[in-house]
């Protein structure tokens, strides 16, 4: 089953409808928060290879009684079970703030997920959490880095998908080497 989810949604807020996909072109206004940082205002669109993440549900965790005791439970673990989780599609296109684009022309990858979670809320990033969302924007970005197309498209309210000074970068499915005879 695909469902869809509005961007507050994803950040832990609340809305008052479902989320329904329409084309940016079609919504009158659109509101284009960068996709990094949440920040409304992007200016940016970057193209990339699709980006998916595959998780994973913890269903069983084993430890020893005794390592669980001694360690006031907090052992380690000798074996997890987890299930298949959802399956999120981030897509080839990921739009951009002035700040994040700054960091992403740098190729800082560690600065772009610094800036990330510093404007994420407090739920998100408080004791250990911090460090697994760190984790998750690793994975996600650093594909989002590693496979970069040329060049970048400005957003204006009369173009959303971004105005292009350079050729559009062609779509690459993923998986596809590029030779350097075919960039």
């Amino acid at each position: 089953m695909l469902t869809f989810l509005h961007p507050e949604e994803v950040r832990g807020g609340k809305v008052e409808h479902q989320a329904q996909p329409a084309p940016v072109t079609e919504v009158p206004d659109p509101i284009i928060e960068c996709d990094f940082c949440s920040r409304p205002g992007a200016a940016w669109v970057y193209v990339c290879a699709d980006q998916e993440t595959d998780t994973r549900i913890v269903t069983a965790r084993t430890v020893a009684r005794a390592d669980y005791e001694r360690r006031y439970h907090a052992a380690r673990s000798l074996r997890v079970e987890t299930t298949r989780g959802p399956l999120q599609i981030w897509g080839e296109r990921w739009s951009a703030c002035d700040g994040c684009a700054a960091l992403i022309e740098a190729r800082d990858l560690y600065a772009l997920i610094s800036r990330v979670t510093e404007a994420m809320p407090a739920a998100y990033t408080r004791g250990k959490k911090l460090m697994k969302v760190r984790g998750q924007l690793h994975g996600t970005y650093s594909g989002v880095l590693e496979s970069l197309r040329p060049g970048r498209g400005r957003i204006t309210a009369q173009h959303p998908f971004g105005l292009w000074t350079s050729p559009q970068p062609e779509r690459v499915n993923p998986g596809t080497a590029r030779t350097p005879e075919s960039s």
